[in-house]
């Protein structure tokens, strides 16, 4: 091999590493070995006092990798309101979602080893996976060694999280740009078998669509007019209503099941199985919840090694809300 290409053969395999090279499971082994173990009992803890825990950390985990990556920036609060949280689509985030990480963080802080060793960042991803498997669904080992961001800005959330209306291909190009597959944007959707939405966010599938009934054709007439009594025209459109109308408070495969009967709350939802190239998918999860959560982890796997700061490019903050 010609030795002036040995300085480019190694920048070009360094490039290609991972961000999931520099991170592992055992991350805090011989810095903060017990970890887990106490985000999980401050996790619990939370949990038993309010579900909406479970959902609201969920969805922050999301909101949080989708935006600058898995790095913690959308809990950065700032006095003049431009951080990510402040974006509209940031502000319907569940508090009890912040509440758990910041929680998890004071009690990990607590451990004189422990202190300031550990990342708001790897603490949401912990988190998320607890509130995940104290709902019903599957414990897994969570990858760590995520820094925390210093940068969050309200108007770089925009375009950069799926709407409700949303249809296959605007999800799907959507997800792709973070290297997560079809299944894998069906897996992540699942996680709406926990959680809820508002009012404004569906509304218009039951009062004013373009058909003779005014309800979305998708929809299962007996669901939309149960909607209807919850979200009346002139509710209050923060009014929360469940994703999942059945098993709301545990994490199954009853999403998908609630899709094959026309019960998606949101058109990204039911867009799922009327939209033939991911129906199969909708079916085999709703067939096989092992199938669901084997996919789930794997899906929620990749999400988190997505934008990973290591190195200079972040910090441990000692704060979660703040910039050392």
């Amino acid at each position: 091999m010609n030795a002036h290409l040995l300085p480019f053969l190694s920048l070009l395999l360094l490039l290609l590493s991972t961000t999931s090279a520099q991170l592992g499971v055992d991350h805090y082994r011989n810095t903060c070995p017990n970890v887990e173990s106490i985000v999980h009992a401050a996790v619990k803890q939370k949990f038993e006092q309010t579900f909406t825990t479970a959902p609201g950390t969920l969805r922050l985990f999301f909101h949080d990798c989708f935006v600058r990556g898995c790095d913690a920036s959308v809990i950065l609060a700032f006095r003049n309101h431009s951080a990510e949280k402040d974006n509209p689509d940031d502000m319907s985030l569940a508090g009890d979602g912040f509440d758990t990480v910041i929680k998890a963080k004071a009690a990990v802080d607590r451990v004189a080893g422990c202190r300031n060793k550990v990342s708001c960042a790897d603490i949401l991803a912990m988190a998320t996976r607890d509130v995940v498997s104290l709902s019903g669904g599957p414990y897994y080992r969570v990858e760590l060694g995520r820094l925390d961001g210093r940068v969050s800005t309200k108007t770089s959330v925009r375009k950069h999280l799926p709407h409700p209306d949303f249809r296959v291909d605007q999800l799907k190009a959507m997800f792709a740009k973070h290297g997560l597959s079809l299944t894998d944007l069906i897996a992540l959707s699942g996680a709406h078998t926990i959680g809820f939405s508002h009012c404004n966010r569906f509304n218009h599938r039951i009062h004013n669509f373009k058909s003779k009934n005014r309800i979305d054709p998708t929809m299962n007439v007996d669901y939309a007019m149960s909607l209807r009594k919850q979200c009346p025209k002139n509710v209050d459109p923060r009014t929360a209503i469940t994703l999942d109308p059945t098993t709301p408070q545990r994490f199954d495969n009853m999403y998908y099941k609630n899709l094959q009967q026309g019960r998606g709350l949101l058109t990204s939802d039911q867009c799922l199985f009327t939209d033939t190239r991911t129906r199969h998918i909708v079916d085999y999860f709703a067939a096989n919840n092992t199938a669901f959560k084997h996919a789930f982890v794997a899906a929620i796997t990749k999400l988190g090694r997505v934008g990973v700061k290591t190195g200079k490019q972040g910090e441990i903050r000692r704060d979660c809300t703040a910039v050392n």
